[in-house]
């Protein structure tokens, strides 16, 4: 009651149930029904079930004996020599210091040269532009391996060959980087340009301090995506270095790969638990920034 009159109850609840059960209806007009959502529902978990065996048969033999590698035996007793025999198969430390400068390394060259070259093709206007653009996104369509032997003798010729700066040269400009941050900067308001320019700020100025700071959920998400691809590349590492000097986690590997004992599973499970946790955490972490930040940047 206010100044003697009696406020009539307003049902807040109803309404706004029945606007937001009214939304959810407009906002999913192709979701699936019926026998086809059973299907996807089903599909989907059948496909999280693949996804995960894997992952689970590496803790079990890691945590246990090498007889129960095979076998599922739930008394079977724990154990943590098969990460200890692991760590003192290969020198991992330095393995793990050598990719963390690598990836490091990579992520910053992307960010740097994919923030610069994004922003140009979001904002400015410039003869080719259209081309220059064109042949960025052809770089997607080429396989890195592709182009193995080519970038093999450039890096033997500036003298990079088994160092860390060389397994990364190949991959410091990133064309998917580039892409991404380019439809992310193309959606921000030019308003802000404007405002911005009043107050006497450089382009660079605006790229620094509205740009970035406002795609920074981009940001994270591209560096889950770059630091797990180069985290777990093979191929390229394994040509281009000779020494543990260089060498990454996933080369050192290898050493795992068999001998004239044959493979013990425990073991080499215990290793890629090793060396792939710090990716597990890192999406753990992140995840909700990572599934956020691409819903945001679709292509517009």
């Amino acid at each position: 009651m206010r100044d003697g009159f009696a406020e009539p109850a307003v049902p807040a609840s109803r309404p706004a149930g029945r606007r937001g059960a009214g939304l959810e209806e407009r906002a999913s007009p192709y979701a699936p029904t019926g026998t086809w959502r059973l299907l996807e529902g089903t599909g989907a978990i059948l496909l999280a079930v693949l996804w995960i065996l894997p992952l689970l048969f590496a803790f079990w033999a890691a945590f246990h004996e090498a007889e129960y590698t095979t076998r599922l035996q739930l008394d079977a007793p724990l154990t943590l020599e098969n990460f200890r025999r692991a760590w003192d198969a290969a020198p991992f430390a330095r393995y793990f210091l050598n990719t963390t400068i690598l990836v490091t390394l990579i992520f910053l060259c992307q960010v740097v040269l994919g923030t610069l070259a994004a922003y140009a093709f979001a904002r400015f206007e410039f003869p080719g532009r259209g081309i220059a653009f064109a042949l960025v996104l052809v770089q997607l369509m080429i396989m890195p391996d592709v182009l193995i032997v080519e970038n093999y003798r450039t890096m033997s010729q500036l003298g990079l060959v088994d160092t860390i700066p060389g397994i990364a040269l190949p991959y410091i400009a990133s064309a998917f980087g580039i892409f991404l941050l380019r439809q992310t900067f193309k959606t921000i308001p030019r308003e802000l340009d404007d405002a911005a320019r009043v107050e006497g700020a450089s382009a660079l100025q605006i790229l620094l301090k509205i740009y970035v700071p406002l795609a920074r959920p981009i940001y994270i998400a591209y560096g889950l995506v770059s630091v797990s691809y180069h985290w777990n590349n093979f191929l390229w590492p394994l040509i281009v270095t000779n020494s543990v000097g260089a060498r990454p986690l996933t080369v050192g590997l290898q050493v795992f790969a068999g001998g004239d004992q044959g493979v013990d599973w425990a073991v080499i499970c215990a290793a890629t638990l090793m060396t792939s946790a710090p990716l597990l955490i890192g999406f753990l972490l992140f995840q909700r920034q990572f599934v956020q930040s691409f819903m945001r940047a679709g292509i517009r």
